[in-house]
């Protein structure tokens, strides 16, 4: 999903268009990090955009809603899960970005405000793009990733497996001892006290 700048009017640009599901399984697998997520897409989303240009860079307002499925962590059925994803960003021309660098402007400022690693905390919701075009698609990755849980439960009151048996423990109880002993500390258990 690629924007040009032109197409952006005064009054901004509304944007419905279609998020692949071949994009979001891609994002989910991990392809471009080299790490699973354990999550699945089920159903292509929809991306709702407004882009709006505003003092020389581009406000990005977006919303969708991406349908996944993953393992429970406690009983490992599958479990489908809606995740509503809305973000802002405010996107800088990288033009804009290299003139404030050689200002002396941009320097004192780096001295003031609160600041989280190597960037500024104000500008933490801020990307770079070259200028002429907007690339949704990594945004939507990045929002992806971001909006995922890190576990799914199948519900809240959830009991999970027997750990001796495997038994799952929503459908019915297996009867194992729930009291498990470390079989290397069972001798101490025989050891008389008087």
């Amino acid at each position: 999903m690629v924007v040009k700048i032109e197409q952006i009017k005064e009054p901004g640009l509304k944007l419905d268009q279609p998020i692949a599901l071949e994009l979001l399984q891609e994002v989910l697998a991990g392809a471009r990090v080299g790490q699973d997520t354990g999550f699945h897409a089920t159903r292509p989303s929809t991306l709702h955009a407004s882009l709006r240009k505003v003092s020389g860079g581009v406000l990005v307002d977006g919303k969708f809603t991406a349908q996944v499925t993953a393992p429970c962590k406690r009983c490992l059925l599958d479990v489908t899960l809606d995740l509503p994803v809305s973000f802002t960003i405010n996107l800088v021309p990288e033009s804009l970005v290299r003139g404030e660098d050689s200002e002396d402007k941009g320097a004192e400022d780096r001295g003031q405000g609160e600041t989280g690693g190597s960037f500024e905390m104000e500008d933490a919701d801020e990307e770079v793009f070259d200028g002429k075009t907007i690339d949704l698609d990594p945004i939507v990755r990045e929002q992806v990733l971001l909006a995922l849980p890190m576990n799914a439960v199948c519900r809240e009151d959830c009991k999970g497996l027997c750990a001796q048996c495997g038994q799952n423990l929503n459908e019915k109880q297996c009867g194992c001892e729930t009291k498990v002993t470390d079989p290397r500390l069972a001798p101490l258990m025989n050891i008389k006290l008087n």
